[in-house]
């Protein structure tokens, strides 16, 4: 908020009505992620836990993968940010049905939510899991248009978003606990995050209607969304966000309907839990809808007009001065990069649980650094890409290949954090905030073709970062062992 008050007076003017709705968003945003995350600890988290838990004990291997496919889906139907992405690809798409979009993903979802408690239970290597994976991945997208590959690796980031990550970590947790190896549930995440890109790359195959098309759609829809921006100026203050509210109220509703349900059938056929316990789950619940519903009226009716304003002016500078404004564009976007992770509710959900299963030694705010690190120069790259408008493969793929080439060196407990990471850092503020902040700054710099992939660089970039913090603690463990030895 600093920073953009800092533009907005500076360098950057904008209307003091939009700066207004900016700081009233953010206090939403502030209130509603506390009590989100009140929420996560005291119902969600600790419902996934169970059943991950319970369908362990249960040994019925074929009773696990196929709950977990049902969970997956589910939850991944009903999350605010695959409702937004479906709504984003369908307007620049016109051929592409939202509907079967989102269906596409969730089952992507739900089978790998199968691959990756398979690798739990079977104590399958992470690394050859994640490696096969994403060989096959790129192999598919070869084939793809360009113009759909930034869709699919998009879809992987906006899938792990405040409601999916607490229930898949929680999962996760609950299956390795029967194990007693808290540790091999990280890397459920990563590799449920291939899932959804897998599925889109395939859809894409089938409805992909040619470069040229897509292209013209892209622009046309850029121009679209970005130019209905300055009208919401003229409006009262709260106009945004009352006109916001009935959908936002309505997609926090699709969003816990489902967990409802499952805690209904859950409790009748395995978790048994207590009238004490399922007073706990449900009262967790209700402060989840109620922050999640303040969360995203603050990012929704400050945060994405005022994002796509400040690209928008300094995109265009950018473009038509060059010299210090291209300067002033990334480094806005490097400190807006390395700020906006550290708002994602999934963050703190991860960095919690990874301090916690490593009893302390791997600490938050180590962790929190590398992400930010990584999310800064992801969105430094994701600019320079909007105003230059060069290939998303250009950046993917020799990112992919030092991501694969860093497993070999890291720790395996730190390469499912990286993959997990790489999934939630790119949650409901990523996929607004920032979103809006580059497609403002690729319009005013004469509209990029490719609209999408900032998501899918936020989501790479961490699998480097948190495998280079691996490397660095290994290397001290080892040497302050080989001092204790001496």
């Amino acid at each position: 908020m600093a920073i953009v008050l800092i533009l907005g007076f500076t360098a950057v003017p904008m209307d003091g009505m939009m700066l207004g709705r900016f700081v009233f968003g953010g206090f939403l945003l502030i209130v509603g992620l506390t009590i989100f995350l009140l929420g996560v600890d005291l119902g969600i988290q600790p419902m996934g836990e169970r059943c991950g838990a319970e369908l362990t004990k249960k040994r019925n291997l074929v009773l696990l993968v196929g709950v977990a496919f049902v969970i997956g889906f589910m939850v991944t139907v009903a999350e605010p940010d695959i409702q937004v992405f479906g709504d984003q690809v369908r307007s620049v798409f016109s051929h592409v049905n939202k509907l079967s979009l989102v269906v596409i993903i969730a089952v992507g979802v739900g089978l790998f939510i199968m691959i990756g408690l398979l690798r739990t239970v079977m104590n399958l290597s992470i690394k050859l899991t994640l490696l096969i994976a994403y060989a096959v991945l790129f192999a598919v997208a070869f084939f793809v248009p360009n113009e759909f590959v930034g869709v699919a690796f998009d879809s992987g980031g906006a899938t792990t978003g405040p409601m999916t990550v607490p229930f898949i970590l929680a999962l996760g947790l609950g299956v390795s606990s029967v194990r007693s190896d808290d540790k091999s549930s990280f890397g459920l995440t990563g590799v449920t995050s291939v899932g959804p890109v897998m599925a889109v790359l395939i859809y894409s195959l089938f409805v992909a209607g040619g470069g040229s098309g897509a292209a013209a759609s892209v622009t046309a829809a850029n121009v679209t969304a970005v130019d209905t921006l300055p009208t919401a100026v003229t409006q009262g203050f709260f106009a945004p966000f009352s006109a916001a509210m009935p959908g936002i109220v309505l997609e926090s509703l699709l969003s816990i309907s489902p967990l409802v349900l499952m805690l209904i059938v859950f409790q009748l056929t395995l978790l048994k839990m207590s009238a004490r316990q399922i007073i706990r789950v449900i009262i967790g619940l209700v402060y989840s809808f109620a922050g999640l519903l303040l969360f995203l009226c603050g990012v929704q009716g400050g945060f994405m007009p005022a994002g796509k304003e400040l690209g928008m002016v300094l995109g265009a500078k950018a473009a038509t001065l060059g010299g210090g404004w291209f300067a002033l564009l990334i480094c806005t976007g490097l400190v807006l990069g390395a700020i906006v992770v550290c708002a994602e509710p999934a963050v703190w959900v991860l960095t919690e649980q990874v301090e916690q299963v490593s009893s302390g030694t791997i600490r938050r705010k180590v962790l929190l650094v590398f992400l930010a690190a990584g999310a800064a120069a992801a969105i430094g790259l994701a600019l320079w890409r909007a105003v230059e408008g060069f290939s998303l493969k250009f950046i993917l793929v020799p990112g992919y290949i030092v991501a694969m080439l860093l497993m070999i060196f890291s720790p395996p407990l730190f390469t499912g954090i990286a993959f997990d990471s790489g999934g939630v850092a790119s949650g409901p503020i990523t996929s607004t905030f920032v979103l809006s902040f580059t497609l403002g700054a690729s319009k005013s710099a004469g509209g990029s073709t490719d609209a999408f992939g900032v998501i899918a660089l936020v989501a790479m970039m961490p699998l480097i970062a948190i495998q280079l913090l691996g490397i660095i603690y290994q290397r001290k463990k080892s040497k302050k062992g080989g001092a204790q030895d001496a």
